[in-house]
């Protein structure tokens, strides 16, 4: 019996912008043109420069006390950029992790209710109507089956030109929610993209330790699903695969996956001390990669871009992350009564008896019991 190959396949790479901030021509648009326009690399540029200065107050406001933990973004801002610049704001729908604020600030989330989340206010997840962001997903993986879902619901209300995107880590695809999703989508070929961050590490476990794949990307092929892997730090090539996998998806032809090259430059969360067990020249190297460096020597290079205009970038930044502090200082602390009234469309008798004695020692008891024994414990 001849032997015949089964399968074959191979993923390609994309990396049009270097750490050097030199542009690949022959990776351009027709003629050689660059992919984004400088008036869109400024854009994006910008939300950068403000979500790394939201990321170090937000540092602070934890080593103050005034915030829980928190995960930087630092470093990972171009995946999180380029691609929601390729969706549509408004119509499409941005399912996140934890490490893609400046995707949700994009698509219309408030800034300070990221900072009330960290805070430990769940009003910070009660996304404002018409803002077509789910809250974020502390959980690893268990978004992704919620992405697949809404681009399920597309395709069943025959919303054609409609998608969504959803953000993990290399460490989420170790989990089962990861497959589960990527087998809905590519048996149901819904319009969803799936965006893997791969910043090398899962907490303190690095990628080698968590997968024997060569690539995350080739994870996709399994589901027959179109994929491909990005310069992570690379703001062009993030924004055209996300651009395509986009088409593919409202032309009917199903999810895509990416896996966007990148790297954490700071610990995983402020809870974290990745000195423990990083070395100290992996991360100098990366830092040299850092997208808002090389994003600026490209802007340089075009001549758009100078130390006068980057004072005025960083005094904006420095405002707008003010605001953003004092509009989640600025919120009254949460009710009792908010801790109990929006789990259930109608709140269960046995937590309604709970919220109006504040004691756990009236669950499994009717209302007289709870009563009289909060009274018999106040006397």
């Amino acid at each position: 019996m001849p032997v015949t190959t089964a399968y074959e396949a191979k993923i390609e790479h994309i990396s049009i912008l270097d750490e050097h901030g030199k542009f690949d021509k022959a990776l351009g648009a027709p003629g050689g043109k660059p992919i984004l326009s400088d008036e869109e690399v400024i854009h994006l540029y910008e939300q950068m420069s403000i979500c790394r200065k939201l990321d170090e107050t937000a540092y602070k406001l934890q080593r103050s006390g005034r915030m829980g933990t928190y995960p930087q973004n630092k470093g990972q801002e171009a995946n999180a950029v380029g691609s929601a610049l390729a969706m549509k704001k408004g119509n499409d729908w941005v399912v996140p992790c934890y490490r893609e604020n400046a995707a949700m600030f994009m698509h219309g989330l408030p800034y300070h209710m990221i900072l009330l989340h960290w805070m430990g206010d769940e009003r910070g997840n009660q996304i404002p109507e018409g803002v077509n962001v789910t809250p974020l997903s502390v959980p690893i993986g268990t978004h992704m089956m919620h992405a697949t879902g809404i681009a399920w619901a597309f395709k069943l209300r025959g919303e054609k030109d409609r998608a969504a995107i959803t953000y993990f880590g290399d460490g989420a695809t170790s989990e089962g929610d990861f497959h589960g999703a990527m087998n809905f989508a590519s048996t149901l070929k819904v319009p969803v993209v799936f965006y893997c961050q791969n910043n090398q590490w899962a907490i303190s476990v690095p990628r080698s330790q968590q997968m024997a794949s060569k690539t995350v990307a080739q994870k996709a092929l399994a589901y027959e699903m179109p994929t491909v892997r990005v310069d992570g730090n690379d703001i062009f090539a993030t924004y055209l695969a996300t651009k395509q996998a986009r088409e593919r998806a409202v032309a009917g032809e199903g999810p895509s996956f990416i896996e966007g090259v990148t790297y954490r430059l700071a610990d995983h969360t402020t809870a974290d001390d990745a000195k423990r067990y990083r070395d100290p020249a992996e991360v100098e190297a990366w830092l040299g990669r850092d997208p808002l460096i090389r994003t600026r020597m490209y802007l340089e290079m075009r001549k758009v871009w100078d130390d006068k205009t980057q004072a005025k970038l960083d005094e904006r930044a420095a405002t707008i992350t003010s605001e953003i502090v004092a509009a989640a200082d600025g919120i009254d602390a949460p009710t009792t009564d908010q801790f109990f009234d929006h789990m259930f469309a109608e709140i269960p008798g046995d937590l309604r008896r709970q919220r109006d004695t504040m004691r756990t020692s009236s669950i499994g008891q009717n209302p007289e019991q709870a009563g009289l024994r909060a009274q018999a414990e106040r006397v």
